[in-house]
């Protein structure tokens, strides 16, 4: 059956259809966009499904995005995604504002327990029974004119989203599917809190190695790095090399060829920035010693290894019990931030991580579980 598509290439004509999607109960909501050379994405095409049809946003024509905006922010308005990440930064480059509440189709699979992370064409397929056509995906969505099979394969994914939700909303409990929307306004906030440049460091694998006057440059490699990479809209290994952070900031160097000598160093770095580097490395190390990060906690030991999964099974038996993918139920940075805060003989807590309906059901479980596990050892 031939698909309804509607295309929307102006201010007026945009303004007018959110005026009608406020009065509906959801709509769903997709993106193409290109992100190869570039740190922000760049949007080439919103889609809109309504139950019916695919309404085909152009980005390149449009230059008032407030009616949209209005609209993502309409609570009355479920915002149906799948697997949304890239497409909140992509709406939020263009509109300043986020979905919610937010219904991601593929919470919504593991909460029904039929599969974790799992695609958008598989869900269709197990679902819906459809199969759609791969090859779009990666294409030029840049380009204009779209192609014939781009256009298709843009309003397939609109219109059978909008199908997935009114297929999946009643197989959910009505706890359930307060919890799906539950982690989606968990993705919008993760996705407002926006990292500061200057704890980036932490993240860096083998900082806890370093001493704190190693971190101390280390954070203002990683800081300089982030705000450059936004600040050029280019990929953060364009301007510097993830597995040069580390070395430089262990051996300071001090001229442009002990630069050269680090690891996966690019010659187009030390000609851009290379001056400008060992300058930073400089100033940084010689930062006085109250201004130093704290060193930063070991890695859990192997013998750790044990309570973690002690830890992962109260969450599996749990999900079995809901019926719920047992990946969605316990997540690994939250049990290690758990296990990290009172290792090896307590008093633990449970880390802000571990958030609303996991920790009403799982919280105290797990502290006694840890409990346990300090009177065995």
């Amino acid at each position: 059956m031939a698909i309804e598509i509607h295309w929307i290439r102006d201010d007026q004509s945009l303004a007018e259809h959110c005026r009608d999607w406020h009065q509906l109960p959801f709509v769903a909501v997709d993106t193409e966009f290109m992100r190869v050379d570039t740190f922000y994405p760049k949007a080439g095409l919103i889609q809109i499904g309504d139950g019916q049809r695919a309404f085909l946003i152009d980005p390149l024509l449009i230059g008032n995005w407030q009616p949209l905006a209005e609209l993502l922010d309409d609570s009355g308005v479920v915002k149906v995604l799948h697997a949304c990440s890239e497409d909140l930064e992509v709406l939020l480059r263009l509109t300043g504002k986020l979905p919610q509440p937010l219904f991601d189709t593929q919470l919504a699979a593991g909460y029904l327990n039929l599969g974790f992370s799992m695609g958008y064409s598989r869900l269709v397929q197990e679902v819906l029974g459809i199969d759609l056509p791969k090859g779009e995906t990666r294409s030029d969505w840049l380009q204009r004119p779209l192609s014939e099979t781009q256009v298709s394969y843009a309003a397939e994914d609109a219109v059978h989203l909008a199908e997935l939700f009114t297929v999946l909303r009643p197989r959910l409990s009505d706890d359930k599917y307060a919890w799906v929307l539950e982690d989606g306004a968990e993705l919008v906030a993760a996705l407002r809190r926006e990292v500061e440049p200057e704890s980036l460091y932490r993240d860096v694998k083998l900082a806890w190695k370093l001493a704190p006057q190693q971190l101390a440059v280390l954070r203002e490699l990683c800081a300089w790095r982030e705000r450059e990479a936004r600040n050029r809209d280019v990929p953060r290994n364009r301007i510097l090399k993830e597995h040069s952070l580390w070395p430089m900031a262990k051996s300071q160097p001090s001229n442009l060829s002990a630069l050269a000598k680090i690891d996966e160093m690019h010659p187009r770095t030390i000609r851009q920035d290379g001056e400008f580097l060992i300058e930073l490395i400089k100033r940084a190390a010689s930062l006085p010693a109250e201004q130093w990060p704290q060193a930063l906690p070991e890695p859990l030991p192997i013998e750790a290894a044990g309570i973690l999964k002690q830890l992962r099974a109260i969450g599996q038996a749990e999900g079995e019990r809901l019926g719920i993918a047992p990946e969605l139920m316990l997540r690994k940075k939250a049990l290690e931030a758990l296990l990290k805060s009172g290792y090896p003989n307590g008093p633990y807590q449970l880390p802000d991580s571990l958030r609303g309906w996991r920790r009403e059901r799982m919280g105290q479980a797990l502290l006694d579980s840890l409990a346990g596990a300090g009177e065995t050892r």
